[in-house]
């Protein structure tokens, strides 16, 4: 009997909010016949992601590739003794239940450096466009106003100071495309030494509030869990200069968007540009929705990873990983998690 790897919301997969297998063609190609590949349920043209539909499909799973996902103690519960390998297609791993994966004798793994290049792009593409105003510029020219003072002086870069929070791989590919714009950066990561941030232009600094009083941009790459969960809250905000911007490409939940809405209404900030938000989309949050009128916010829809080349190699990876494991019944070789 062949092995069954559950995708359980595979994105790539669906086809005008219905499943098409035959969109899986990096997997086939990977599989083979090796093993039996089953998609996650769909509700009015989304995937099931909780409950008890959710947990039935995924029953007699040996491996599940799972994408937004979140692996709770009740799929745990489900799935103990029969899966072997979790796969997170993507960098973050805030949804693999970590803590349950050795306990229940599961490996699992990330694909963290797949989009290393287009995250750090995107991040450049949400600061300048915060900087130089274009996003303003462009929706006030096609509604018929023409003025190159529109949205006011935009600052001139050279004498500003970027502060990064987070120099992992993404962080330090920012850090080095960063440069050519900007005069200065700077760093706060308490896993990472200074002597390493120096190979790649930044300097360290050891606080928090040592970074956010000194930069003129700051831009998060760091990690969620329980440590930086809403890390940006009204502490956090107050501490920035009040014409400092602010860009998340990480992760939604570092964010406490009320606490952002309010220091943007008392201009305790100059703006606000983000790729992520808790819930996905912002328009389901209160908060994130109240922060899409103003004109100093710039949000796209968690695409900061997309482009077709990252797609595919993410894909690949998660496919190649399973079946190592599936057919050796060792760790995985990239991304392990429960190493």
């Amino acid at each position: 009997m062949k092995p069954i790897v559950v995708y359980t919301d595979a994105f790539w997969a669906l086809e005008d909010g219905e499943v098409n297998p035959a969109l899986a063609t990096v997997e086939q190609e990977v599989f083979g016949d090796k093993v039996e590949m089953r998609f996650g349920v769909t509700e009015n043209g989304a995937y099931v992601k909780s409950g008890e539909r959710f947990l039935d499909n995924l029953k007699g799973a040996s491996a599940l590739a799972i994408y937004r996902a979140q692996m709770t103690e009740d799929v745990f519960d489900t799935i103990r003794g029969d899966v072997k390998v979790i796969g997170r297609q993507g960098v973050g791993y805030d949804n693999i239940g970590l803590p349950f994966l050795k306990p229940n004798g599961i490996f699992g793994f990330n694909v963290p450096d797949y989009c290393v290049d287009e995250v750090s792009t995107h991040t450049l593409s949400l600061l300048l466009s915060l900087e130089r105003h274009v996003c303003l510029q462009n929706d006030h020219l096609k509604k018929g106003h023409w003025d190159i003072y529109d949205g006011g002086y935009p600052r001139r870069l050279r004498g500003l100071t970027v502060g990064i929070i987070g120099l992992g791989r993404i962080g330090k590919s920012t850090a080095q495309k960063i440069r050519s714009f900007y005069g200065r950066v700077i760093g706060h990561d308490p896993y990472v030494h200074g002597d390493h941030m120096i190979g790649y232009g930044v300097e360290k600094r050891h606080t928090l509030p040592e970074l956010l009083n000194e930069a003129d941009v700051v831009i998060l790459h760091c990690l969620l869990n329980d440590d930086t969960k809403n890390l940006v809250d009204q502490a956090f905000l107050n501490e920035m200069k009040s014409d400092a911007l602010l860009v998340n490409t990480a992760r939604g939940g570092l964010v406490d968007p009320q606490s952002v809405h309010n220091a943007l209404a008392e201009s305790r900030i100059g703006g606000y540009a983000s790729d992520v938000f808790t819930p996905e989309d912002p328009n389901e949050n209160e908060w994130n929705r109240k922060l899409l009128p103003f004109e100093k916010v710039i949000v796209t829809s968690h695409r900061s990873f997309l482009s077709a080349e990252s797609e595919l190699s993410q894909r690949r990876r998660v496919a190649e990983e399973i079946l190592h494991v599936l057919e050796t019944g060792q760790p995985p070789r990239w991304g392990s998690l429960t190493d």
